[in-house]
């Protein structure tokens, strides 16, 4: 098999539908951009609190892109179809976005963790090199299982059907139109996804749990409201990605609906929360903003 393909029926709600996720993935651009340009040029957002946030744009802005761009085009051609290399590059390049941002999420909640659990010693438990490790064993631990995990769905033969149930190259989809046995790559896709999100929300949940006992051990309101606003935005963006996660891949296979899916797909991969979630309800980032837009000039001059 040469390629893919999509249903390719071109009518008037799929130009209203492409109007709509346009402009979604406009504003996902720009909310991501203006996160990773602000934490990269103000001086005042270069810590370990806007480095990860930084890197999560980075990752929600690939996601994104690796989407969304084919998807426009499908709502305006004739012909969707893809080459079965450019299918598996999309599918990979999901995977590494997708796995990425479940680590670098359990990686902002540890940050959070050390924060509030010994302020004193955070700059030195998290250093700027410990950052970088942690960032960089994120990227290549996700580089590692998109290729893993993209090889297995793309080891099996497809046929004479290729119209794709999903709006991009996605796993469960792909394996659905294989005329050989799936048990083995279906069982290690269910497996990565399973284990990634076990021993990431094994992280996250552990670090809250210790920042929950941290902050039930503030005596004054006050210092419990400035500790708890610190991780609101943070557990905002957790409950969306992992819950919309755990629903779509580890719902039993007998009950597994490629609609269903489809529609929670939209949630992580286009409508991405996190540059609202984590800029508006940031004052630094808004007084950093309201100095850029003053003098963009002079703070490209200080990169």
């Amino acid at each position: 098999m040469s390629s893919f393909s999509w249903e390719s029926q071109i009518t008037q709600s799929s130009r209203f539908h492409f109007s709509v996720f346009l402009i979604i993935y406009g504003l996902t651009m720009a909310g991501n951009l203006g996160i990773i340009t602000l934490t990269s040029v103000d001086s005042q957002l270069q810590t370990p609190v806007y480095f990860f946030p930084r890197h999560l744009a980075i990752i929600n802005l690939g996601d994104s892109t690796v989407i969304a761009p084919k998807m426009l085009v499908n709502f305006l051609v004739s012909k969707k179809t893809i080459s079965y290399y450019g299918c598996a590059a999309q599918l990979g390049g999901f995977l590494v976005f997708i796995v990425g941002e479940i680590f670098m999420l359990a990686t902002m909640a540890y940050d959070r963790c050390v924060a509030i659990c010994n302020p004193l010693l955070y700059m030195v438990v998290v250093s700027p090199q410990i950052c970088i490790l942690l960032v960089s064993l994120t990227y290549l631990y996700s580089l590692t299982t998109a290729l893993t995990v993209s090889s297995c769905v793309f080891s099996v033969s497809y046929c004479s059907s290729n119209v794709i149930d999903h709006f991009y190259c996605d796993n469960v989809p792909l394996l659905a139109l294989s005329c050989s046995d799936t048990y083995i790559p279906g069982t290690a896709v269910f497996t990565s996804a399973g284990t990634n999100l076990f021993f990431s929300m094994i992280i996250v949940l552990t670090s809250y749990f210790n920042i929950v006992l941290a902050i039930l051990r503030i005596h004054s309101s006050e210092g419990r409201r400035k500790a708890f606003s610190t991780c609101a935005s943070h557990m905002m963006a957790v409950a969306v990605f992992y819950g919309t996660l755990l629903f779509m891949y580890l719902q039993p296979r007998t009950n597994h609906s490629l609609d269903t899916d489809k529609m929670a797909s939209v949630f992580y991969t286009l409508v991405v929360l996190n540059p609202l979630i984590y800029s508006l309800r940031n004052k630094n980032v808004k007084d950093a903003l309201k100095r850029f837009l003053k003098n963009p000039w002079q703070a490209f001059k200080l990169m």
